[in-house]
């Protein structure tokens, strides 16, 4: 039964797509069978990829209001043992039309059942918001992966989304687990971003990745030539620190990166 990740925080510009690209390369390249699961209008996670759904082709606002199923949208990509269910622009009317349907919350975990057993890893790239799109994912999911910028206000917002993960396990998702805090865009020239640091992984201690994801220019390059940056120039600084993330969330042993 596949791990189901889901990547989320609500404040956007943190990484968090820049995650969810990366790290599902990083999986796929270390041999292990990878879904992506694009919940983000923006359809950033899709583009990083290369992938342009034309207006016919089912992506994820189909899977969610449960019109195909994650087999039917999944498109292949440059990776083998990886596959991208892409989103599109109609995702935005998707917190409109779930208020009505019944079991709301539920409808992405009730389409993943049907393919958790074909994948090690299902990710979910959430949209920097905590509607229903949002809730769906933390509801389906086992665990979340929240990045955090290594900037001042690197914890603004992080106090209501655990305040609805608790939500969540109270009323929808009793197992919900927080497989971890990255931090992302670290530089460790800049004083206060290292203090930032400190200061997290000092609060947070364990609940912290060991992996911490450096500022780096190619990771920003990379989605333009749609491809992750593990492709675009594995040996970057940015490609190397995922690949060790896809590591330390296989439960795979490693050294720090920084």
């Amino acid at each position: 039964m596949g791990r189901v990740i889901a990547i989320v925080n609500q404040k956007g510009g943190v990484g968090k797509t820049t995650t969810a690209v990366n790290l599902s390369a990083g999986l796929a390249l270390g041999g292990h069978s990878v879904l992506l699961i694009d919940a983000d209008a923006q359809c950033s996670a899709t583009s990083g990829y290369g992938i342009r759904l034309a207006e016919e082709e089912p992506s994820t606002y189909d899977v969610i209001l449960g019109q195909v199923t994650p087999a039917d949208a999944a498109r292949t990509t440059m990776l083998p043992s990886l596959r991208v269910v892409g989103a599109s622009r109609d995702l935005v009317g998707a917190e409109i039309e779930l208020v009505s349907v019944q079991n709301r919350e539920r409808r992405l975990r009730e389409a993943l059942a049907g393919v958790r057993d074909q994948y090690d890893f299902l990710l979910i790239d959430c949209p920097p918001s905590l509607g229903l799109v949002t809730l769906n994912a933390l509801t389906g999911c086992d665990s979340l992966l929240i990045p955090l910028q290594c900037e001042y206000y690197a914890l603004e917002g992080l106090t209501a989304l655990l305040e609805t993960v608790s939500l969540v396990r109270d009323s929808l998702n009793p197992d919900l687990a927080i497989e971890g805090l990255l931090l992302t865009m670290y530089d460790g020239r800049n004083t206060l971003c290292r203090q930032v640091a400190d200061d997290i992984k000092g609060h947070f201690r364990d609940t912290v990745f060991r992996t911490v994801i450096p500022r780096n220019v190619r990771l920003s390059e990379s989605p333009s030539h749609g491809l992750p940056a593990l492709l675009y120039d594995p040996a970057s600084r940015g490609a190397l620190a995922y690949g060790e993330l896809a590591r330390e969330v296989a439960g795979e042993s490693g050294d720090e990166t920084a």
